[in-house]
């Protein structure tokens, strides 16, 4: 029989890819594109001169401003341009790099790891065209989100050569991340590990290079160790050079090339680096639901708890720079009304309700594992071992619940221990450990709703990831784009009091927590009725 040649079938398989996730990237671009023009209009409303600007730019050498948005470019005379690329762009790229993160994945590993590929395979099909045709799909990804990107800034009144320049940035940043993607996807037989270590790899590349630019705020020789700041470091909107890019797609094709090479050296469905057998007996634990569920769950919750941590501590040791950089400022008091003396308290209120983002995610993520083992069939096999449905949802839920409040505990522990480390007072370990109990009910609520899609409407299940974006996004954007009060309070967090700089509320909390236990019994209860892979 005629072997295949390697790149047989490879427009086919790139057509089903894009056919797949035609609805995920038209949400990725219609969001980020819809972010960019919102951010344009917001800006200008919220600064509308000079005046106001410079006050604004006063902050950039914040280290904390730094590091939650990058580098301060066009201080000096701080355009509307300057402010949106400065303040905008490292969400935009860090997304955009989640994004083909979470395709590539899909697509290489996840296709395999299923069997699914197998099956292609054995039609005639060449050994390079799924690798092809993934990577593929995932450059016309990042392509559709830099040509949304560039035409929210030509909408907002931001086009030109920068405009351009901000939407290849973001198309090769994202290109880079994924095949970041492609190559963990070789590492590793499962899909979860692979997306893990690609995440891990966008986590590091976001502290190098915060840290980079908090040594020096344009940029110091640190930044450059990031594929991320090689799009900051365009200047967009204040002194445009196009050379940095050139580094992010040599980059890309590197990886992208070690990728293929990488593939060449293990079996179909294997990785390259080893499995270690596991003993020969299970142990006692395992012969639980809540056990398994542990096993299982481990390694997703010891690496986001472990992102959490650092987080919450790199945060916390720059909570007295706000105030140290206002105190310098006098006529910045004209354009921010706040307390000095309470700055420190919110600025650890605020930050600790963004380490509660990353809780919610990790929540959501370990429910829908519950769905994903229904789908491999390992589910199938627990419950005709005489395991009652129920009880094996609940013993899920329970497991991801705990892991939840550990994770919370530990990410406002690290806070506070950053704070006390900058401020010498050891009062903030424990109140912001105790503080962040009270993100608890709004982490059950969105871990509930997704529960209740596994429950009711499996095959709806993957919405729940556009819950955790709402929620994400109002935090991020919904006071800076002015979204009217309904519309952020669909957010569970947004909901939640920022303690400790406000009040514990004990209705908005209660009432929380009886939304989410209803909807982990509306779970339960449809779980227990339906059939498996329904």
């Amino acid at each position: 029989m005629r072997t295949a040649e390697p790149w047989t079938a490879t427009g086919r398989l790139f057509r089903l890819n894009l056919r797949l996730d035609r609805v995920r990237i038209l949400v990725w671009v219609l969001a980020l594109a819809g972010t960019v023009y919102g951010t344009v209009l917001a800006l200008e409303e919220t600064f509308p001169d000079g005046e106001a600007r410079q006050a604004r730019a006063s902050l950039l050498d914040n280290p904390s401003a730094v590091m939650m948005t990058g580098p301060a470019f066009g201080a000096d005379d701080y355009t509307l341009g300057a402010m949106t690329a400065n303040e905008l762009s490292l969400s935009v790229l860090v997304a955009t790099a989640v994004m083909s993160i979470l395709l590539a994945s899909r697509h290489v590993r996840a296709e395999e790891e299923s069997g699914r590929l197998e099956v292609v395979r054995a039609l005639p099909v060449g050994r390079f065209a799924p690798a092809a045709a993934a990577l593929g799909a995932v450059a016309v990804a990042d392509a559709a989100v830099g040509a949304g990107i560039a035409a929210g800034l030509l909408a907002g009144g931001l086009g030109g050569a920068d405009a351009v320049a901000w939407g290849l940035a973001t198309a090769l940043t994202g290109l880079v991340f994924g095949a970041v993607a492609a190559v963990t996807a070789q590492l590793t037989e499962h899909s979860r590990a692979a997306s893990g270590m690609a995440m891990a790899v966008l986590g590091a590349a976001f502290l190098v290079r915060g840290v980079g630019d908090v040594i020096e705020p344009t940029g110091s020789w640190l930044s450059w160790f990031s594929p991320i700041a090689w799009a900051q470091q365009t200047r967009l909107y204040v002194d445009l050079r196009w050379w940095p890019l050139a580094l992010s797609a040599a980059l890309a094709a590197v990886l992208l090339a070690s990728a293929v090479v990488l593939a060449q050296r293990r079996d179909l469905g294997a990785g390259l680096r080893p499995a270690r057998p596991g003993p020969a007996s299970a142990g006692r634990s395992l012969l639980s639901t809540t056990g398994v569920a542990r096993r299982l769950l481990r390694g997703t919750f010891a690496g986001w708890t472990a992102g959490l941590v650092l987080f919450g501590l790199a945060f916390g040791s720059l909570a007295d720079s706000l105030e140290d950089s206002i105190a310098d400022l006098p006529s910045l008091g004209d354009w921010l009304a706040v307390d000095l003396g309470a700055l420190t308290e919110s600025f650890a209120a605020a930050t600790l309700s963004y380490l509660a983002l990353g809780v919610v995610a990790f929540a959501v993520s370990g429910v829908l594992r519950l769905r994903g083992e229904e789908e491999d069939g390992r589910a199938g096999l627990v419950l005709t071992a005489g395991v009652d449905r129920v009880r094996w949802m609940l013993g899920w839920l329970a497991v991801v619940g705990v892991e939840a409040l550990l994770a919370l505990v530990l990410a406002g522990a690290a806070l506070g221990a950053g704070v006390t480390a900058t401020t010498g007072d050891a009062r903030w370990t424990g109140e912001l450990t105790l503080a962040a109990l009270a993100y608890l009910p709004a982490v059950l609520v969105v871990a509930g709703l997704a529960a209740a899609l596994v429950g009711l409407a499996p095959r709806a299940a993957g919405l729940s990831w556009v819950v955790v974006a709402y929620v994400v996004f109002v935090a991020w954007f919904g006071q800076l784009l002015g979204l009217p009060g309904w519309a952020r309070n669909l957010s569970p967090v947004q909901l939640t009091p920022l303690v400790p700089s406000e009040d514990w509320a004990a209705a908005p909390l209660l009432g929380l927590t009886a939304a989410g236990l209803a909807l982990v019994a509306a779970a339960a209860a449809g779980f227990g009725r339906r059939d498996l892979l329904a």
